[in-house]
């Protein structure tokens, strides 16, 4: 829903007024003090020092005193080895004056700790290995190198930029201008903005005075730097640091219809950077909520001139990647990746902020939004549609204006009088219903929430230590502190099927302006010096309130059903670990080509960061898509893992059923794709669970050695075996699409079997009804090609294996399947299926021979791309079957050869073998 506003306030009426971007309400980094700080550090080599003298030596960890020798302060650090080639770098003060802030909640427990050895020590360095993986700390100047095998990938403070502020008193203003202190004056009160700071009309009061910390890291050999969402920006990072470019700032804002091409804040912050070369990839993650800014470097984006010269003058051009992390409070806790592959530093990752849970299976399939839909009578209405038309849908959603005023845990009692029957008539046709629930609260007398909230003190604070009041949907409002575990349980209860009367146990959750949103907040959120729980300010914890909000609702919906249902939330707000607990989507997008286009990179770059549960509203939020967009959007938006139309209260309606008969056919065989690939978007769920890795991919993740794919965003991989381009552009007849991995790959398109080898770049001709979309060879595709009204009424339908032959005739692929919405997976309680094919013979076995689960599920047909010439008649044979023989016939082309109803159980075992 659309949030930046102008407020204009004439005794209780609210008139909203809207518009582009308005950079004003923004800071750029100049306009922040700590950013201003920092980004202005010069190189040192002698400011702070390692005091080897009292290292402490375990069998995981190594520490010492860290000095800062100009200001006579000392640091703890310590270097930690984890399980997979990961290690971790804390720095805090010893002795602060007040506590530092430290992250909770994003870690997916307490990571593993791995054995460290020793291997050299002087007065001035000392050199550890863990694995396979070496790290040399020198002590002055202060600097460590990361090593994978003998390669060095990483090295922390190379540049001598690390800044970390300590906190201290506030000086008197005498002291403050005196111009003889020297070098014993903080350089950080040189700026105006260090001890307090104003923007616009807003004072930030910084009651503990400046704590920033400035950390930079180089990436030798490196090509490209990949992460750090959410930014409305291409997969491949920029250089910021020559240009116009801003550092890419990370701090969770609600900006109304963002735009692209830029390094902007927008809602969700996951400091997870990727540097990748044809030889390594390497990550870090700066595990730290407060608001940052990263300045990125490479050395490939300099001037063609000088990269000649290099080439002609037969030196060596230097590739490398220098970032320089910058956030305004906290400790130093870094991780960090030595891969050595993209695959193993995104596990990695996983590895310690958690992967996604396997949705249920309804998630996955289409959801119908806007905001509103009208009442009752209305979603019945849309719901009824669909089927009159053969649109399959899973999902139906209603904006705040279900609720009595803009009062949440409520219905409007005339438009949603019976919101209980609407449900069960939803569940009667397989669907389910989400609603909007914000952390925002109407501060109404009355109110049940706002009176036990102020009863309890479960509000966030303002400076004075009295409830904070700002402005959101409902007018006046106050904000719950999730920081606090008594809300974050109060909280929770509300979802209680008789706390929240008239929802079902079919009704799930859209957590929306949970950056959190005050429209007349600083920057459109809450001021830094809010107070929460523990006496935390805002600003130490602001990345990380949509991750404790989302957390108390997925603990609401998951004590609702007695712990057995897996919960669906989706969330505008993110932070690393978000992905634990709720989808997320690239929020208020507009109805313009560019914004289609720049959904695959937003989302490619959330799944690698953890969250591969990533969608972006279909057609666009703001404004009203033409005909082709909107086809071009479902089409695209097939590929996405999350798949829902929202839009604007003032945009027209655009429900399939409204348009032409050609365009609901072109959206009705997108949809179609969608839920012919449901098992296929199941399965993937269900191993990114179990391995951490991405559902979606970028080329460079399974190709990394091509630099031609380093920057190609407008194609993805559905897991390792899917290749979409979708067409993201307008008019078009054809579109270059770039099929990797050499010219023995092949690549089948998903309509007519057509192969292709991997070779690179090929020009497809196109239509509107054409989006190119191709099977690698050597996969086995599994899919459910009944079209059904929902994908709740799919789950016993049969399936047809899609065998993708690779040059050596051969493919695989596997098969997940459960109950779609328990955690009795957890108990064993499902099927993993693997399938191979090799010199005319298809196989299956159990992946875990130690789980079952009871389907009626079969096979319908195997549809073999790429097959043998000559086969006659084939052969299956089971244990409950026995033998049979199958008809077979080719495509008129000989493209593809179908065996035609095998009918044999997907979850027996059982051999198909071609006959000549």
């Amino acid at each position: 829903m659309y949030t930046s506003v102008r407020l204009f306030i004439f005794s209780s009426l609210i008139v909203c007024t809207v518009k582009a971007v308005d950079h004003n309400n923004f800071k750029t980094c100049d306009q922040s003090s700590f950013c201003r700080r920092l980004r202005a550090t010069k190189p040192s080599d002698t400011k702070y020092e390692l005091n080897l003298s009292n290292l402490q030596i375990s069998d995981s960890s190594i520490e010492s005193e860290l000095i800062n020798k100009e200001a006579d302060v000392s640091l703890k650090f310590a270097i930690t080895a984890l399980v997979d080639s990961t290690f971790r770098i804390f720095i805090d003060e010893i002795k602060p004056l007040h506590p530092r802030y430290q992250v909770e909640g994003a870690l997916n427990g307490e990571p593993q700790v791995a054995r460290l050895e020793l291997l050299d020590r002087t007065n001035n360095e000392i050199s550890i290995k863990s694995g396979d993986n070496k790290v040399v700390i020198k002590a002055q100047p202060f600097k460590i190198e990361f090593y994978s095998g003998t390669k060095l990938v990483t090295i922390f403070n190379g540049r001598g930029l690390f800044n970390f502020e300590h906190l201290r008193a506030k000086p008197s203003t005498e002291e403050s201008a005196d111009a003889d202190l020297g070098d014993q004056a903080p350089k950080e009160s040189e700026d105006p903005g260090a001890w307090s700071e104003n923007f616009k009309s807003h004072h930030d009061s910084k009651p503990r005075g400046p704590e920033a910390i400035g950390i930079d890291i180089s990436f030798p050999d490196a090509h490209r730097a990949y992460g750090l969402p959410e930014h409305g920006d291409h997969f491949s990072l920029r250089t910021t640091t020559s240009g116009s470019l801003d550092p890419y700032r990370l701090y969770n804002l609600d900006v109304f219809e963002y735009e692209l091409d830029t390094t902007m804040a927008i809602y969700g912050s996951i400091p997870v950077l990727y540097a990748h070369s044809p030889q390594h990839t390497v990550g870090v993650f700066w595990h730290n909520a407060a608001e940052m800014w990263v300045d990125i470097t490479n050395s490939k984006d300099g001037n063609v001139v000088s990269s000649i010269v290099s080439l002609v003058s037969g030196h060596k051009q230097d590739v490398h990647i220098d970032t320089y992390f910058m956030s305004e409070s906290g400790v130093v806790d870094l991780f960090v990746f030595l891969g050595p592959t993209m695959q193993n530093a995104a596990q990695q990752y996983a590895k310690i902020t958690g992967a996604a849970p396997i949705p249920q299976y309804f998630a996955l399939g289409y959801h119908q939004s806007r905001w509103n839909y009208n009442d009752e009578d209305d979603v019945q209405m849309v719901v009824e549609k669909f089927d009159e038309h053969n649109f399959p849908l899973d999902v139906m959603w209603l904006d705040i204006e279900y609720t009595d005023g803009k009062k949440y845990f409520t219905w409007d009692p005339i438009k949603f009088k019976h919101p209980e029957a609407m449900q069960l008539n939803l569940t009667a046709t397989g669907r389910k219903l989400v609603v909007i629930i914000d952390p925002h609260i109407k501060r109404e007398s009355g109110y049940f929430l706002h009176e036990d909230a102020l009863a309890n003190n479960y509000y966030v604070k303002n400076k004075d230590g009295n409830v904070y009041e700002g402005w959101c949907w409902p007018g006046s409002s106050s904000y719950l502190d999730f920081f606090d575990p008594k809300v974050r349980e109060y909280y929770s209860g509300l979802y209680a099927l008789d706390k929240f009367t008239g929802t079902t146990k079919d009704a799930y959750l859209w957590n929306d302006m949970n950056e959190p949103s005050v429209f007349n907040g600083p920057e459109v959120t809450m001021p830094k010096d809010c107070v929460h729980y523990g006496d935390w300010e805002h600003r130490h914890v602001h990345n990380i309130y949509a991750l404790y909000h989302t957390m108390a609702t997925f603990d609401g919906l998951l004590k609702r059903s007695g712990n057995q249902l897996r919960p669906f939330i989706l969330t505008r707000g993110h932070f690393a670990g978000s992905q634990r607990y709720s989808a997320m989507w690239t929020g208020d997008n507009a109805a313009d080509w560019s914004h289609l286009t720049y959904s695959i990179p937003m989302c490619l770059s959330e799944a690698i960061a953890g969250m591969s549960f990533c969608g972006a509203d279909i057609g666009g939020f703001f404004k009203n898509p033409d005909e082709e967009l909107l086809q071009r959007w479902f089409q695209t938006g097939v590929w996405l893992p999350f798949f829902r139309m929202h839009s604007h209260i003032d945009t027209k309606r655009r429900e399939p059923y409204l348009y032409s008969t050609d365009i609901q056919n072109r959206i009705r065989n997108a949809l179609r794709q969608r839920y012919a690939h449901l098992p296929v978007w199941y399965t993937l769920f269900h191993e990114h669970e179990v391995t951490g890795e991405p559902v979606i991919r970028p080329l460079a993740y399974h190709y990394p050695s091509d630099v031609n794919v380093f920057d190609i965003d407008n194609q993805l991989l559905v897991g390792s075996s899917i290749l979409a381009r979708p067409i993201t552009e307008s008019g078009v007849s054809s579109v270059n699409v770039y099929f990797p991995g050499g010219a023995q790959e092949r690549w089948y398109d998903i309509e007519d079997f057509k192969p292709y080898p991997g070779s690179g770049s090929i020009s497809i001709p196109i239509t509107l009804d054409k989006v190119p979309v191709y099977y690698k060879g050597a996969s086995i595709i599994l899919r459910k090609d009944r079209l059904r009204r929902a994908s709740t009424l799919t789950h016993d339908d049969p399936f047809t294996l899609y065998v993708a032959l690779d040059h050596n005739n051969s493919a695989q692929g596997r098969l997940y399947i459960d109950d779609n919405e328990s955690y009795e997976y957890r108990k064993k309680k499902y099927l993993y299926i693997q399938f191979n094919y090799k010199e005319g013979i298809l196989t299956n076995n159990l992946v875990d021979p130690d789980a079952s689960y009871t389907t009626s599920a079969w096979i319908e047909r195997v549809v073999i791309l790429g097959p043998p010439a000559g086969v006659k008649r084939a052969k299956l044979e089971s244990k409950k079957l026995g033998v049979q023989k199958l008809q077979v016939s080719y495509d008129g082309e000989g493209r593809s050869l179908t065996i035609r109803k095998p009918a044999v159980l997907i979850s027996d075992i059982f051999t198909i073998t071609l006959e000549q």
